[in-house]
């Protein structure tokens, strides 16, 4: 047996999570207790922070090679947009690299207010904050709103960054099984009829691919007196001509908070809420990342603006989007692959095993193909999945050889 094989069999890849609950004298002791990198990487199949040298939206170019990109969050392919590309130099030469400051005292610049007033136009609402990251923009609305007699109601599945943000509040968290409308109902018939209530669910969730059930959401909302917050990372571009879950549903209009990023469809970094105006100008002045961290670059802001402005411009990307995503979902299917319960443009392939998983990861590059390695925690453990995402610009020469690479692996590996 060969020492790549020995090597994998006494790699535990969740052991780095079990020694995130252990302490000791010196705290940074867990630090050298970390192998799992260090194996993987002996092994070659350390599929994280690998380098990309320059990504072109459906290929980059990785060690060198060109590579067909099926692992990115650009769904619109408006990255390379030369508009946004110009939009984001032009504010470099105009604005400068930074605001040096928080949004709250010297960071607000007037490209962030008009970004704000169109992310609101185009969503429906009254107003719009727009925050550093997507991250912050949960963190921000959570540390707003989730006080000492509230009910945070999630969807388990939801990203990290809600969890991380509950853990700003005082409030009681409370999680209903994945799209589970009967658990939802139960869970919501159990708590007091006077206590008050938040539920947030993912629109289209990171991982899974699958979709938000939000009309059904939205009704028991309604009907049990909680306010509804849509994190619609992933949305956006993907379903509602582009607008999002929300739009898909018919249900905007009964969404009191939409959430989002700019570092996916909309080819920037950062994050917005969108709602009502009172309660967006309460984030404001009370959401920590308003407060304590600093302003969103003009240069992301108008780059943002200008990926907006094209997607309303463009809505055929939106089409060639979603009719690159089933063709996939269909082929995939027809050779036998475990897609899940995926209806968008992120498409799982289901592994198991993990080092099976990253060892697949590292043949598919090395074919010229890059997929995300999703093992545990993102996925449960045992279920570790090849994360494929696809774009608007992917052409069908990209998609077939991409799927010639996956046949040719899975006859290899009967998986």
């Amino acid at each position: 047996m060969s020492s790549k094989s020995n090597t994998a069999e006494i790699v535990d890849l969740n052991h780095r999570f079990t020694l995130s609950s252990e302490g000791a004298k010196d705290p940074f002791d867990i630090a050298f207790k970390l192998i799992e990198p260090d194996m993987l990487r002996k092994m070659g199949i350390h599929p994280f922070h690998l380098p990309i040298d320059r990504n072109d939206g459906p290929t980059a170019l990785i060690n060198n090679r060109e590579t067909i990109m099926l692992g990115s969050n650009n769904y619109l392919g408006l990255t390379i947009h030369p508009e946004v590309r110009k939009a984001a130099a032009d504010a470099i030469m105009k604005h400068g690299t930074s605001m040096t400051g928080s949004r709250l005292l010297n960071g607000t610049h007037v490209m962030h207010l008009e970004l704000e007033e169109a992310l609101a136009e185009y969503f429906g609402k009254e107003a719009g904050v727009v925050f550093g990251t997507g991250y912050q923009a949960n963190l921000g609305v959570l540390s707003s709103f989730f006080k000492k007699g509230t009910a945070l109601i999630l969807d388990e599945k939801v990203h990290a960054s809600i969890h991380d943000g509950s853990k700003l509040g005082k409030g009681e968290k409370f999680s209903f099984k994945h799209n589970d409308m009967a658990d939802l109902r139960a869970l919501l018939t159990s708590l007091p009829a006077d206590m008050g209530k938040m539920i947030m669910v993912d629109g289209v969730y990171s991982m899974e691919g699958d979709v938000a059930p939000l009309d059904e959401i939205a009704a028991l909302a309604k009907e049990f007196e909680a306010r509804l917050i849509l994190d619609d990372a992933h949305g956006v571009g993907l379903l509602g001509q582009g607008k999002g879950t929300a739009f898909e549903y018919d249900v905007a209009s009964d969404v009191d908070l939409i959430v989002g990023t700019f570092s996916k469809t909309l080819a920037s970094v950062g994050g917005f809420a969108v709602g009502q105006h009172k309660v967006i100008d309460y984030i404001k002045h009370i959401g920590r990342p308003m407060l304590f961290s600093a302003s969103l670059p003009p240069a992301s802001a108008a780059s943002a603006l200008k990926a907006l402005e094209i997607m309303q411009r463009e809505p055929e990307r939106v089409q060639r989007l979603n009719h690159n995503a089933a063709y996939m979902r269909k082929a995939l299917k027809e050779m036998g692959f475990d897609i899940g319960h995926s209806t968008t443009a992120i498409i799982p392939i289901v592994v198991g095993d993990e080092i099976k998983c990253l060892t697949i990861w590292r043949e598919l590059l090395d074919e010229g193909v890059y997929v995300n390695a999703v093992p545990f925690p993102a996925v449960p453990v045992g279920q570790a999945v090849l994360r494929t995402s696809y774009t608007s610009e992917h052409t069908r020469e990209h998609l077939d050889r991409s799927l010639e690479v996956f046949a040719k692996l899975k006859k290899k590996h009967s998986w």
